[in-house]
């Protein structure tokens, strides 16, 4: 779980930076050319794409711990879901931010 949370924060953190790399270009009066999939759009892919990885993860996360916990009672419970939370809402916060600037 820990690792797909690493991975959905990586691609989270690129997307944003992706858009702050070229909305600076953009100040600096660097051409950005137009094209069918700009930086805009790559940023929200990513983004979108770390989001529901996570989602992902946390779903088969959650499957598997009940049926280990079928299996065994003392099962504990795992921090991995909250880091998860906490990743998902940094993660649909930078897609509003992006999504909302122009």
């Amino acid at each position: 779980m820990m690792a797909w949370v690493r991975t959905a924060a990586s691609l989270i953190s690129f997307g944003f930076t992706i858009y702050k790399f070229f909305q600076y270009m953009r100040e600096q009066g660097q051409p950005v050319q137009n094209q069918i999939l700009g930086p805009r759009e790559f940023a929200l892919f990513l983004i979108a794409i770390g989001l529901f990885s996570l989602v992902l993860a946390t779903l088969q996360s959650r499957h598997e711990m009940r049926l280990m916990r079928k299996h065994y009672a003392h099962v504990p419970f795992s921090l991995a879901n909250l880091v998860a939370g906490m990743v998902a809402i940094l993660g649909v916060l930078t897609f509003l931010a992006v999504m909302l600037r122009q």
